[in-house]
């Protein structure tokens, strides 16, 4: 695997982003399951992380794929990473991520960051006035870092086990500004 030992990083020569094939939802479903399990274990009991990697199977991604904008990374022929934007609950002026998962073995070297610049680009996102998402415990200090804010000033789990996150696009004109909001 080509590194940059001093960056911490894979050489991006080595990686390739690209928008979801259909073929591509078994390789998203295991790194989906495989990434829960490794990298959430500290935050979540096991049952719970079987139960949403179940969700997330490749009939998921497929019927998804219908109605959102999926990316993958690939090393070589392997899938490392994936995310989606879909509109949220049908509308054309929010947006809501979906998926987003780095591979254990791949984290902290800028795939996140990746994912996350080709799902702000894409189409779903750049007409939305806000964009949300469903963080998990152990990712809501990385979506902080690229701008996600609590959501209601809110940093604890809500009933589901996630934290909700959101990102007005203020460059869009009549784009809503949070107001009254608390980060911790």
């Amino acid at each position: 695997m080509a590194k940059d030992t001093k960056k911490n990083k894979i050489s991006r020569e080595a990686l390739t982003l690209r928008a979801y094939l259909p073929g591509d939802e078994a390789a998203m479903a295991e790194l989906v399951a495989y990434t829960l399990r490794v990298s959430n274990q500290s935050d979540y009991a096991p049952a719970y992380l079987k139960k949403i990697a179940e969700s997330h199977s490749a009939a998921y991604f497929a019927e998804r794929a219908k109605d959102s904008h999926f990316y993958v990374i690939c090393h070589g022929s392997k899938i490392v990473g994936c995310g989606g934007v879909t509109g949220y609950r049908g509308s054309t002026d929010e947006s809501y991520l979906i998926s987003v998962f780095v591979h254990p073995d791949y984290q902290k070297k800028g795939l996140g960051r990746m994912i996350l610049e080709a799902l702000e680009a894409d189409e779903n996102f750049t007409r939305a006035k806000r964009t949300e998402l469903a963080s998990s415990i152990t990712a809501a200090g990385f979506y902080r870092k690229l701008g996600y804010h609590y959501k209601n000033g809110t940093a604890e789990p809500d009933g589901a086990g996630v934290i909700p996150m959101e990102k007005y696009n203020t460059d869009k004109e009549g784009s809503c500004k949070r107001t009254g909001t608390k980060e911790p």
